[in-house]
């Protein structure tokens, strides 16, 4: 009988990602760099199912949507016309005692370098300057020399290069609204307090997609989109409990926006803005039309012109990857022993299947084990091993959120039938040697939910 437990905290889900090769500090023999990382072998296995399941989503099973990729620097005058420049700032204090920076607006969620204790301006020795405003892009040179004619920008985000491509697609793909493009890529912003691991990053990857629509259909495809994304992370098995839409007031939504939902997710830090869902009306469009001269509208073969409003659903994955590994981490007691267990959905999970010998000296266990090995890695990403007692290969493959393990054992070597382990429920059950594929590919398509309390 298995005894549970939710206490799932980010020292936690950090100690696990770093155990099991999921996430290494960045440049670390170094020092390492300030909230910046670096995936290892799981985490880059994870990220390329999140990152495919959302292309999934989003434009293969769609009639509506286009893929872009579009580069991460840009001509600079794209970000003066979107406002970059000019207005993507955060209000910025420095601490003349412990020389710290912090966001003027974020003070009541920061730790004074003095007295942890307390926030910055509450302690006795704190000195806070005048907030200022600074600019979150990071800038380089192009070029051989370096000038201001040669200065341009890492994207902080992969919209700006939907929108100045609008006209492309439109033509080349021969699309009409409501159509959608979708785009993923590197993000670079030069954040003033980045921190609590993945969920805030200098460098980070998104997932955008922006659909166009007739200016009068905008709200209908906004509600449209928030419902359809709420349910995309439900179906990938995050708990309703620690999921919830939460609408922007006027106050919080950017200027050009008329509608703002966030899905926000219970991580350990509270409930946070998991992804956006924003209503953009035509402003991109409009900016990069007045900025670049090029029209950015559509026309229609009856003469119809307008200039589409909107829709932006946009996420980061490695919040994405953060809220599964939360949602997933689970401690029980097993025999009188304690297992962590990440319950990952099947299709998120980094590895599909674990194959395992269970004498790793019998010959004969080896080859059939190898032979299934060889057969399975074809078409899912499976994984061998042979490296200590079965019970510690379980433990090991539990952590890293496999939810199947092929185990071959005498009995295989009598009637070709090998034990399956179900990661979560611990059942075991024989199968015949040959039908394990067709097994594996039906049970990564059944649908899953996951067995931790709401």
């Amino acid at each position: 009988m298995a005894e549970t437990t939710e206490n799932v905290t980010m020292d936690k889900i950090v100690s696990l990602c770093r155990r099991r090769g999921f996430v290494f500090p960045s440049s670390e023999i170094y020092g390492g760099i300030g909230s910046t990382y670096d995936y290892g072998h799981y985490g880059v296995l994870a990220k390329n199912n999140i990152r495919e399941l959302w292309f999934q989503a989003m434009v293969q099973e769609r009639d509506d949507m286009v893929a872009l990729d579009s580069a991460i620097i840009l001509n600079p005058r794209v970000w003066e016309a979107s406002g970059h420049v000019g207005g993507f700032t955060d209000p910025l204090v420095d601490c003349r005692t412990c020389k710290l920076r912090f966001r003027a607006d974020k003070l009541d969620e920061a730790q004074c370098g003095r007295k942890p204790s307390k926030h910055p301006g509450e302690f006795s020795e704190c000195d806070l300057t005048e907030a200022r405003q600074f600019n979150l892009m990071f800038q380089t040179h192009v070029g051989a020399l370096e000038g201001e004619g040669s200065l341009a920008y890492l994207r902080p985000e992969t919209a700006q290069g939907i929108f100045v491509n609008f006209k492309n697609v439109l033509q080349l793909a021969r699309r009409k609204p409501p159509f959608g493009i979708a785009q993923v890529g590197k993000s670079f912003r030069n954040e003033i307090t980045p921190g609590n691991f993945l969920f805030r990053m200098r460098e980070f990857e998104q997932m955008e997609m922006e659909y166009f629509v007739p200016p009068e259909d905008a709200e209908e495809w906004f509600h449209y989109w928030v419902e359809e994304r709420f349910r995309w992370y439900l179906n990938l098995g995050l708990r309703e409990s620690h999921l919830r839409k939460r609408e922007h007031e006027a106050s919080e939504r950017s200027h050009y926006s008329s509608a703002t939902t966030d899905l926000e997710y219970l991580y350990p830090i509270g409930w946070s803005e998991l992804e956006g869902i924003a209503n953009r009306g035509d402003y991109d469009l409009t900016q990069h039309t007045q900025h670049s001269g090029a029209k950015l509208e559509f026309v229609g073969e009856d003469g119809e012109r307008y200039t589409p409003h909107v829709i932006e659903p946009a996420v980061s994955i490695d919040r994405i990857l953060l809220a599964f590994l939360v949602d997933a981490y689970d401690e029980e007691i097993v025999a009188e022993r304690q297992r962590t267990v990440l319950r990952l959905h099947p299709r998120v999970a980094p590895v599909k299947a674990a194959i395992l010998p269970l004498i790793a000296k019998n010959a004969d266990m080896v080859d059939r084990a190898r032979s299934l090995y060889q057969e399975l890695r074809k078409g899912q990403i499976v994984e061998y091993d042979d490296g200590g007692a079965i019970g510690r290969r379980y433990r090991r493959q539990d952590e890293i959120g496999t939810p199947f393990a092929f185990t071959i054992d005498d009995q295989t070597l009598e009637d070709d039938t090998v034990t399956v382990r179900d990661r979560d429920s611990l059942a075991q059950e024989r199968l015949p040697l040959a039908g394990v594929r067709n097994w594996l590919g039906d049970a990564l398509e059944r649908p899953w939910q996951t067995p931790k309390p709401p």
